[in-house]
């Protein structure tokens, strides 16, 4: 059981050994041992969790020791026998961590699994755990409860035999809940449509301290199914209803649901009469306090209720009278029973409106009910009397009768629910479901207490009851029987009270009302006066059973045959009145044999807290039920035998860390069985099976502390040897370190030395160069001063020369000056009158040009040119301001020179006239010199005056050109804000284009979604068909096979296939007829075949919605045609009765000319025809046959010119008739004007007639020349409006220029002539467009042409045709057109008669095999039968196209059908359905088919028929042919995805398995191979891609198989994984990720990784990943949030709580980090979903992929069995 034993004591058990020690509040907390323990020691020092130190103490009288606590590596476990240690706190424990930390609710003991409520609603019971489940062993998954169910239907399917699941557990415990949901699972897995709810909680349950919806009853339902294990029906067995809550509740308790759902609807229109209030004002529904429920609706619930019975089939007026008998038992229980004068007399209160209640809603006499409650009578040998009952008798008695009643109409419901559910089908067997309370023990034990623990008891097979006696002396006569009873015991302080010690516990019963209860006693007076009542439900209530024998009356209406263990029990007598012990034991003894008879499965539900908190664990409360549910007897039981199983490859894999290398032998079992040897002494210990090894108790703790020790000796090892290294590393570090520093000291020094000598070399150098520098600068300086006085010497003789000269110098200046400016000045005079003159005669021409240029500055071209010399304009007008800036710097420095000279030589003059006025002394002189200096002070006032006229020159010129630049940059600022306008304007335009390409690639995309899913909903209505009508052709099967097959199929629902086999016609009004054909060929085919096959339904009701619309088009249309002919009838009204008999007679003429026209053509053709027959049957060769085909086209030609002819000719005959009409019209009015004037023929010698024809022809001329008019006005509107055109048109274009101007000023020269150049390229571009569009336009027309032309080529093979089959059926031509044949050229058809159909589908798909065509052309049966299908199209016989395409199918879905299993024959099919629904395309004459198609292939196309509907029944097989080929290679992988993903190990080595317990995995290890590995699904993969490969299939469609394929491989995976705690680990995500990458390897390496299909693997890589990040930190949280974007909150949750580590050395992920992960989750908006939905299937499309063999090139091989095709 896990004690310290010796074995353990003698291998130290010290340190790091953890033990279990009682505990008053946890019940058991773990510490560690902290000493060696030794024998006799009388204290444990341990160390508590935390880290507290305490001693435990040890009596020497105690015959065990503490328990020990398993290693942390089995913690957590799913199976409690896989524990090492199987005691009650490793059990506890583990259920503990499991329900905390790993939020699972659901462990295997052994045979039980144990159940706890979670108080909350958990998504793993949705259709997708389901089918999870289905078909799993029950070991191979997690634990839950429909792993259980499985269970039981796979044994009860495998060994036929009848099952029992038994639900047991407290109140509130959540038994209900686990029987609903196991009973889900059968109706899900059975076929049923729907869960059966078999029993209406609103009657059998009441809210109790434990549970607000308890059931106060048990429940035995058995669901019966048929030979197919299907469920036909069900039946329910209920046993002990606590009907004393009808009565009395405790407090905080509430009675049965239904009395306040009544008081809550008592408001209903229909519940008036049963006179009912709140439910405050009723005794019986207030004695538990409180009459409401938190979050609990009565109202509603009521509606619910009154929805469950009339599922059932219970009638509102049934309904109704249920009520009134419900509502009856609350006015019962307020009717006022008072004492009298005497104390053992009662009666009633006057008028108490409660008892007239009661009597009208139950129909009985008013008086003989007051009377009867108040009295008895008694029944003597002799007498009867009648005696009174005193007020606490006749209240017992009231209370017994509503007892009585309630559970009356409990078994009325009941019946009615198993009328219901029962079939008249005949059951096979079944499965029982029982929901039976648990045992109890409260501080007050009763009789119902008392019954309840001896069912337990029962089931336990431990007890029996002794039911007799009263009160008191019952209590005695069990003290006196039982007292040496192990299992009884009499209470110390009481007589009224017994114990009885049970399996579970120790339970005290009070006798205190045993009698009472177990007599039930209802007065018969009462009863008698109730089946008197008026109402017929309320008087079947209290109707005798007519078969007394209980268990003889269940056995027949359950239609169940059970062979019980035992005996049945004798019937009482009937004399005798049956007790409800008596009742009870009866309906137990039945229900034990029921069991007996059948294979049991145990779910102990186990209730966590007694406040209903979500995931709160309440050790004291767990212990206490799992001590009174047996799970602790299951553990004993288990740690007596040997409850560890490991198999030899996973021992060895396990603790190989335990072996030498001298120990592994080739044998793995040989090597486990040596190494146990040396490891464990005691042989007793283990045992050696053929694949197992089996364990006592502890061994595997006793291995893993082994293996725990290894490891730690080898981490110790590792340790010291890595921080010997780690110090080796430091110590050479530190080495060098001194040794660099060593190095770099002595260079220092080193240096330093250099230095100082440096230093001293240097010191004596300078001293050197600075005595020589004083020595040099005092000769320098002695040097200078003498070259110095030279140089002032010579330079003032020099001078003097030099001033002679610049007088000289001057003088001719000064000369020269005057006589220019003299030149100047009348050279100033002639051209200013020169300038004068030009700008008079500019001006003139200049005002000229202006009127010019106003005219011109409105055309485009001026604006042009002013906009393009604008910039050169502003350009040279700068360079000129640049150029009038230098110049004026110029002449100022000029004239500055200029004045600067002229005072030089005033000053110079002024020195000389004074020196010579001293040397001379001459006036005369002096007076020549005045006027000379006067003369040159004038010149000099000219020159300043010149330079002031230039200078405001310059500065007006400067102002013009400011202002000029100004108007410029005015101007090119209205051009930029122009511009910035346009570049917004352009902006907002270029957002609005993007919005609304936004919008509609939004819209592109939203029509492309629904595209997709309504393509999924098409191809899933499509699978449905086909599964439906492979169901219906199942059944027939097995309706004409029943008899000589027996046995059974586990889901034949699973299976399909492609179709019905019936040759139906397509109903189309192309290619079938109209739909009464359609409806006549049902009518022929029979109302049975015409259900078999829904396709025709289909196609008529699609045909009827066709011609639905057609007439609303046609009625539309029509209205529309009496609209205008009601017009035309108008005008036709108003126009004269001349132009009307005109318009007739015009009409019938042509009509005739016509009819004559097509008579005469019709007589040509026939004799064509004749002339063609004749030379045909003469012994003419080929020639004479071209001859014909000449004549008939040129008589062809000359038809159709003929009646072109004819039409001209007919509307001239129109208009000559028009035209006499008019002239009789004016004939007539010339008459009236003849008799107004009176023509004289005599007097103007005119004739009448010629008048008229001279008046006809002015007219005839007016009207010719009105309608040249109206033609030329009309003409002229038309050329203003194409003028109008070209205005927008250039004004748009205008605009574009401004625009192109501005952004062009606004451009660098290089920016310009890049943009200039793309102007151009684009104009040329549209230019070039619109050349595209013409010759569109016109190879439109060459179309249209040669369309034309083939309806005269198709006319000629039409005569053609007809020809060959008059030759055909001729037998002398047979022969010649033969030998014609053989002469012309293969056209690609071939020819064969209508009695070869059949053989021609069965050689070619029926028993044709895919070898048999695998060296031949991809898809030839498609081609060949295409070919057929041309040759009939070409002798436009609809007749054999629709015969051909349908056999063509049909045969297709018989071969499918047969061959259901078969992925070469499917794939060989898919591919040539594909090539079929292709070469319909590609020949159908379809421009969009057509444009990969060459020359000889469109010469190939069909002539006469449109196959689209045909197209849409090929895509339609085609879906089915594909989803038939996913299902296939689905299931040829589904065995290997676990195992090879999962599993096995790629990287050999990384994986550690753990110990398993009962529930082993059934895995496929043999010795420890797998069956199953990567490499083998990969083979697997490469043959399906091979065989896809060979028979041709798309490649596109290739992509989608394998996106489906890894879509499944992706979706079993991870719901494996999110079911198996075993797997979720470390090393299984690194096998994971491995795994995939070889997949995506192998996907490259096929080149099938564009197609998407990784992308569907991606939810797997991420909890690949999941499963190896860290997850301590709220970092790790954040990132494995942003990490996991395709697994749902729900997948990722799960995940973390099923991670466990693989060793001991491993972290588990804490709860708190759990929480923070689901805190940063809560923002994901998505559904919750915990599995994918494997069997989702992604919609598939077939890309239209034309071929590119010609048909003419094909060659029929001649095993086939071809030979009766013709080559036409």
């Amino acid at each position: 059981m896990g004690y310290i034993t010796t074995q353990l004591i003698g291998a130290g058990v010290g340190g790091y050994t953890k033990i279990w020690i009682p505990d008053p509040e946890d019940v058991w907390k773990s510490a560690e041992i902290t000493k060696d323990y030794k024998d006799g020691d009388e204290l444990l020092h341990l160390k508590l969790e935390d880290e507290m130190p305490f001693e435990y103490s040890i009596d020497s009288n105690a015959e065990r020791l503490p328990f020990l606590r398993n290693p942390d590596i089995l913690v957590g476990e799913n199976d409690l026998t896989a524990l090492s240690y199987l005691h009650e706190p490793a059990v506890l424990h583990n259920l503990k961590v499991r329900f905390l930390e790993s939020n699972a609710i659901y462990t295997y003991c052994g045979i039980v699994l144990v159940a706890i409520n979670p108080y909350e609603q958990l998504p793993i019971y949705g259709e997708d755990v389901i089918h999870a489940y289905s078909g799993q062993n029950m070991g191979d998954m997690d634990p839950h409860i429909f792993a259980v169910a499985e269970e039981a239907y796979k044994q009860m399917a495998r060994d036929e035999k009848n099952q029992s699941i038994i639900v047991s557990g407290e109140s509130g415990a959540g038994k209900t809940v686990s029987a609903k949901y196991a009973m889900r699972y059968f109706a899900t897995v059975g076929g049923s449509a729907s869960e059966a709810n078999v029993e209406d909680k609103a009657i059998g349950n009441a809210k109790t301290t434990r549970n607000d919806n308890s059931s106060r009853f048990g429940k035995y339902i058995q669901i019966g199914f048929d030979r197919q294990y299907y469920i036909i029906g069900a039946n329910m067995r209920t046993y002990l209803l606590e009907k004393s809550r009808v009565v009395f509740q405790a407090e905080d308790e509430r009675n049965y649901h239904i009395f306040y759902q009544l008081c809550a609807s008592a408001n209903r229109p229909d519940f008036k009469e049963l006179n009912l209030s709140s439910a405050e004002d009723y005794f019986y529904a207030t004695q538990g306090g409180n009459t409401e429920i938190d979050g609990v609706n009565d109202a509603e619930d009521f509606e619910k209720t009154w929805n469950a019975f009339t599922l059932l089939g219970v009638k509102d007026a049934h309904q109704m009278n249920i009520y009134r008998v419900i509502a009856s038992i609350l006015h019962l229980g307020n009717v006022e029973i008072v004492s009298e004068r005497d104390v053992d007399t009662c009666g009633i209160a006057r008028n108490d409106e409660h008892l007239n209640y009661f009597c009208d809603l139950l129909g009985i006499e008013h008086d003989q009910t007051e009377h009867w409650l108040c009295h008895r009578k008694l029944v003597t040998t002799s007498e009867t009397y009648v005696k009174t009952m005193s007020k606490q008798h006749a209240i017992n008695a009231r209370n017994a009768l509503a007892k009585h009643i309630y559970a009356q109409l409990f078994n009325w419901i009941v019946d009615h629910i198993n009328k219901a559910l029962y079939t008249t089908s005949k059951q096979h067997s079944f499965i029982g479901v029982l929901d039976i309370y648990g045992f109890e023990t409260f501080e007050i034990n009763s009789f119902e207490q008392f019954c309840i623990n001896y069912a337990n008891e029962k089931l336990q097979q431990q007890f029996n009851l002794m039911p007799k006696g009263t009160d008191q002396s019952w209590a005695q006569k069990l003290y006196d029987r039982h007292s040496s009873s192990l299992h009884f015991q009499k209470p110390r302080m009481s007589n009224m009270a017994f114990v009885v010690i049970h399996f579970a516990d120790k339970v005290e019963y009070q006798c205190d009302g045993f009698l009472e209860k177990n007599r039930d006693t209802v007065h018969e007076e009462q009863i008698n006066i109730l089946k008197a009542s008026k109402y017929q439900l309320v008087a079947d209530l209290f109707q005798e059973e007519k078969e007394p024998a209980t268990s003889n009356t269940k056995a027949k209406t359950s239609k169940i045959n059970v062979r019980p263990l035992k005996p049945a029990m004798k019937a009482p007598n009937k004399e005798h009145k049956k007790t409800v012990g008596h009742q009870f034991r009866n309906s137990l003894q039945l229900l034990m044999e029921t069991l007996n008879a059948t294979t049991p499965h145990y779910v102990r539900c186990i209730k966590p807290n007694d406040e209903k908190s979500a995931f709160s664990f309440d050790p004291k409360r767990a212990v206490q039920q799992l001590r009174a549910c047996g799970v602790l007897e299951t553990i004993r039981i288990s740690a007596a035998g040997y409850p560890s199983r490991w198999t030899y490859h996973e021992f060895f894999n396990r603790y190989r860390v335990l072996m030498t290398k001298k120990n592994i032998l080739n044998d793995k079992k040989e090597t486990c069985k040596k190494l146990l040897e040396i490891v464990i002494k005691d042989p007793d210990k283990f045992q050696f099976g053929r694949s197992k090894i089996f364990f006592r108790a502890g061994q595997v703790a006793y291995l893993e502390k082994l293996r725990a020790d290894k490891f730690r000796a080898a981490c110790m090892m590792i340790q010291k040897t890595v921080r010997g290294w780690l110090q080796r590393i430091k110590y050479r570090r530190m080495k060098k370190a001194a040794i660099t520093i060593q190095k770099h000291v002595r260079g220092y020094q080193a240096r330093r030395l250099v230095d100082l000598l440096r230093k001293t070399r240097a010191a004596v150098i300078f001293q050197k160069q600075y005595r020589m520098l004083v020595v040099r600068r005092k000769y320098l300086h002695i040097r200078n001063a003498a070259i110095t006085i030279q140089a002032y010497t010579r330079g003032r003789f020099v001078r003097q020369v030099y001033h002679e000269l610049l007088r000289q110098h001057k003088a001719r200046i000064i000369q020269k000056c005057v006589r220019g400016w003299i030149a100047r000045k009348r050279f100033s005079r002639i051209r200013n009158a020169v300038i004068y003159l030009q700008c008079c005669y500019r001006r003139m021409k200049a005002r000229r040009e202006l009127k010019t240029l106003k005219i011109e500055a409105r055309s485009v071209e001026h604006y042009k040119k002013l906009t393009s010399g604008m910039e050169n304009k502003v350009v040279q007008l700068q360079r000129k301001v640049d150029v009038q800036n230098k110049e004026h710097k110029a002449m100022t420095e000029q004239m500055m020179t200029v004045t600067t000279a002229q005072a030089t030589e005033i000053n110079r003059l002024n020195k000389e006239l004074d020196r010579w006025r001293e040397q001379q002394g001459d006036k005369s002189r002096e007076t020549s010199l005045q006027e000379e200096i006067e003369k040159l002070r004038e010149e000099l006032g000219k020159s300043q005056t010149e330079r002031k006229i230039l200078e405001d020159t310059y500065t007006r010129e400067k102002a013009e050109l400011q202002q000029r630049v100004l108007d410029l940059e005015k101007e090119n600022t209205l051009l930029k804000d122009e511009k910035d306008k346009l570049n917004q304007s352009i902006k907002n335009e270029s957002k609005d284009v993007a919005e609304k390409l936004s919008r509609k690639t939004a819209k592109e995309s939203e029509r492309a979604k629904e595209l997709e899913e309504e393509r999924s909903r098409y191809q899933n209505l499509l699978k449905e068909y086909s599964r439906l009508e492979q169901r219906y052709d199942n059944l027939q099967e097995e309706i004409n096979l029943i008899k000589h097959t027996p046995g059974h199929r586990r889901n034949p629902s699973n299976q399909s296939s492609l179709g019905s086999d019936s040759n139906y016609p397509s109903i189309s009004t192309s290619e079938a007829g109209d739909t009464e054909d359609a409806v006549q060929l049902v009518e022929e085919a029979g109302l049975e075949n015409a259900a078999m096959d829904m396709t025709i339904f289909l196609k008529l009701q699609k045909r009827v919605r066709e011609l639905e619309q057609e007439r609303k088009l046609l009625r539309a249309e029509i209205e529309r045609k009496e609209a205008a002919e009601a017009e035309k009838a108008n005008e036709y009204n108003s126009i004269p009765e001349n132009e009307q008999a005109a318009d007739l007679a015009y009409n019938s003429l042509k009509r005739q000319e016509l009819e004559s026209e097509n008579k005469k053509l019709k007589n040509e053709l026939n004799e064509l025809r004749k002339a063609i027959a004749e030379k045909a049957t003469g012994e003419n060769s080929t020639n004479d046959v071209d001859n014909a085909y000449s004549v008939l086209l040129d008589q062809l030609r000359v038809a159709n010119e003929e009646l072109e002819v004819r039409k001209e000719e007919v509307l001239l005959l129109r208009t000559q008739i028009v035209d006499a009409a008019r002239q009789k019209e004016v004939v007539g009015s010339m008459a009236n004007l003849t008799e107004k004037y009176e023509w004289k023929r005599s007097d103007e010698n005119t004739e009448k007639d010629d008048v008229i024809e001279a008046y006809n022809g002015i007219c005839e001329t007016n009207r010719l020349l009105e309608a040249q008019l109206q033609s030329q006005v009309r003409q002229h509107e038309e050329e203003v409006g194409r003028m109008q055109t070209q205005i927008e048109v250039l004004k748009e274009d205008l605009e574009k220029q401004q625009q192109v101007i501005t952004q062009t000023l606004q451009m660098s020269p290089e920016a310009r002539i890049e943009y200039n150049v793309q102007q151009e390229i684009t104009r040329l571009t549209n230019e070039n467009l619109d050349l595209k569009e013409l010759v569109e336009k016109q190879e439109k027309n060459e179309k249209k042409l040669k369309k034309q032309l083939k309806i005269h080529m198709k006319k000629v093979q039409e005569l053609e045709a007809r020809n060959l089959v008059q030759k055909e059926s001729r037998p002398e031509l047979t022969r010649q057109v033969t030998v014609q044949r053989k002469e012309k050229e293969f056209q690609g058809m071939l020819e064969y008669h209508k009695d070869d159909e059949s053989q021609l589908i069965r050689n070619l798909i029926t028993d044709l095999k895919p070898q048999a065509v695998s060296a031949t052309v991809p898809g030839l049966p498609a081609y060949i039968l295409f070919m057929c299908l041309r040759h009939a199209d070409y002798i436009n016989d609809d007749q054999k196209v629709h015969s051909l395409l349908s056999s063509t199918i049909n045969g297709i879905k018989k071969v499918l059908k047969k061959h259901n299993d078969d992925f070469e024959i499917t794939s060989f099919w898919l591919s040539n359905s594909c090539r079929l629904l292709h070469c319909l395309k590609q020949y159908s004459g379809d421009e969009d088919f057509m444009k990969q198609n060459n020359t000889r292939q469109n010469e190939h196309s069909l002539k006469n028929f449109d196959l689209a509907e045909y197209r849409q029944l090929l895509s339609d097989l085609s879906i089915q042919i594909y989803q038939q080929l996913i299902k296939i290679a689905e299931s040829l992988l589904q065995t290997m995805i676990v195992s090879a993903m999962l599993e096995n190990e790629s990287i050999q080595g990384l994986s550690s398995v753990k110990p398993m317990g009962y529930r082993k995995r059934s895995s496929s290890r043999v010795d420890g191979d797998s069956s199953y590995t990567l490499e083998a699904m990969v083979r697997q993969l490469n043959l399906l891609n091979n065989t896809m490969c060979e028979h041709g299939l798309d490649p596109e469609i290739i992509q989608q198989v394998f996106r489906q394929l890894f879509y499944i491989i992706n979706a079993v995976t991870l719901n494996n994984l999110l079911l198996r705690k075993d797997v979720c680990s470390w090393s299984t995500g690194m096998q994971l990720r491995y795994n995939i990458s070889q997949l995506e390897e192998w996907l490259r390496g096929k080149n099938l990784h564009q197609s998407g299909t990784m992308k569907t693997m991606e939810p797997l890589i991420q909890a690949a990943q999941l499963l190896q990040v860290k997850k301590k930190t709220s970092d790790d949280a954040a990132a494995i949030c942003s990490m996991c974007t395709d697994l749902t909150p729900q997948q990722i949750v799960k995940i973390l709580n099923l991670y466990t580590p693989v060793n001991e050395f491993e972290e588990r992920v804490t709860v708190a980090f759990i929480r923070n992960i689901q805190s940063c989750l809560q923002d994901r908006n998505e559904p919750p979903q915990l599995l994918m939905d494997f069997k989702h299937m992604f919609p598939v499309i077939f890309p239209y992929n034309p071929s590119a063999l010609n048909l003419d090139t094909i060659h029929i091989p001649a095993n086939l069995n071809l030979t009766f095709l013709n080559r036409v």
